[in-house]
């Protein structure tokens, strides 16, 4: 597991761990039951706070992305499958809305907008 914190970024540390913790289960590069690094060892490697990384792992299991136990860890949760499809929903949603605020700006219509859509996906949408 690979995360990586930006002191550039606009969003707390936590948040930035839940988000690349998130991604890596929904691509798949974290599987469902592999054990994620103790809170210790993550505030560790990372040199941050416990603190931060207890909150980052409770919002996770909060959100059913992993599961604790006590005395042995925390854990990748087997995704159900419409809390997987709504994540995704969400993630498009955002970025559709970052793509509309840009087109607003450049004076692309609505209209430019689907023309783009079906030209990258190949005018093939079902």
């Amino acid at each position: 597991m690979t995360i990586t914190i930006s002191s550039s970024s606009g969003d707390p540390i936590y948040l930035q761990i839940v988000e690349q913790i998130k991604s890596q289960i929904l691509d798949g590069t974290l599987a469902a039951g592999e054990p994620l690094p103790s809170m210790r060892n993550l505030a560790t490697d990372l040199r941050i706070s416990f603190m931060t990384t207890k909150r980052a792992y409770e919002e996770l299991e909060r959100e059913g992305f992993i599961e604790s136990f006590t005395g042995k860890g925390s854990f990748v949760k087997a995704q159900n499958m419409q809390l997987f499809r709504e994540e995704q929903l969400r993630r498009m949603e955002q970025s559709l809305a970052d793509v509309c605020e840009a087109a607003r700006k450049a004076g692309v219509s609505i209209q430019e907008l689907h023309e783009m859509l079906d030209y990258i996906n190949g005018g093939d949408f079902e």
